[in-house]
């Protein structure tokens, strides 16, 4: 009695041992957005460990993994969310042995490149801005503003350098030079972060350390990215058999009910709408520095 044969159109969409192959995947993980502890004005624009626990638990959960890829638009942000990303990529990537790959898209710039280093490939459209390897910090003096309006700044502390920087209070030499101090800290430990990723591959004698922005083009001459292309041109010829998935951070019920977009909810008071304009701004002046 001759056995009963299946279309393959049907076989190949069965699971397990019904089908005649499993496909290997792909995981595919967009990270964009500020690299902030602070929840975002709107729902997933900002990148952080919190957000991304579970995203990246599930990338790297399937049992026939080729690979994972990170979709990186990010003009950077906090140095230690950038470095809590980064690590937990790295973990989750040797605890599984398979390989990263980043594409970098707009902007893979500051912490959006500390991402990117996570990886043991990095690509980059030619247009795309890479780079940026140094610390920034911005503020706001407004003690002349309060003087002007007659308001007085009465501010009580507990130890001598504990209202450094203060925006209502004149600025004072050692307290810049103290910020300067830390800056040099964080950026040292963010040549090491890309020192050690990149390792012969940076270009010996090339000044990538200045804070600098190149393009996709000239990073990789520079040894900051090792080739030109698409996330899906390039992994479609690497991992050709592999099913490329996507897999993105859950939204909150209300949200999958298109309920939670509203910017002014019901109970929110007007220090939580200036609080959200306020990060909304920051958000968008971080994107501007690099054009976007």
């Amino acid at each position: 009695m001759e056995a009963l044969r299946l279309p393959e159109s049907l076989t190949s969409r069965l699971p397990g041992r019904l089908g005649e192959r499993e496909k290997a995947v792909v995981s595919v993980v967009r990270l964009h957005g500020v690299i902030s502890a602070a929840t975002g004005p709107l729902p997933r624009s900002v990148i952080n460990a919190a957000a991304l626990e579970k995203t990246l638990v599930r990338a790297f959960a399937p049992e026939r993994l080729a690979a994972v890829a990170l979709q990186i638009n990010s003009p950077g942000g906090s140095p230690t969310q950038s470095a809590l990303v980064a690590d937990r990529i790295r973990g989750l990537a040797e605890d599984k042995g398979v390989p990263v790959l980043a594409f970098c898209e707009d902007v893979a710039a500051s912490g959006g490149y500390w991402l990117a280093c996570a990886a043991d490939e990095i690509f980059a459209h030619p247009t795309s801005l890479v780079g940026s390897i140094g610390v920034v910090s911005q503020g706001f003096g407004l003690d002349g503003l309060i003087e002007r309006f007659g308001v007085q700044r009465r501010l009580y502390t507990a130890g001598t350098s504990k209202a450094r920087l203060d925006p209502f209070l004149p600025e004072k030499p050692e307290d810049v030079a103290w910020l300067r101090g830390l800056q040099d800290q964080l950026h040292e430990m963010f040549q090491h972060w890309v020192t050690e990723r990149r390792g012969d591959k940076l270009k010996a004698g090339a000044e990538l350390f200045t804070g600098e922005v190149w393009t996709g083009a000239k990073a990789v001459e520079l040894g900051l990215i090792d080739g030109l292309g698409t996330a899906r041109s390039v992994l479609t010829e690497r991992f050709p058999d592999a099913e490329q998935v996507s897999v993105e951070g859950r939204k909150p019920l209300l949200a999958r009910l298109g309920l939670g977009g509203a910017p002014a909810a019901q109970g929110a008071t007007s220090a939580d709408l200036l609080l959200g304009v306020t990060q909304a701004a920051e958000i968008r002046a971080t994107w501007a520095r690099y054009g976007l």
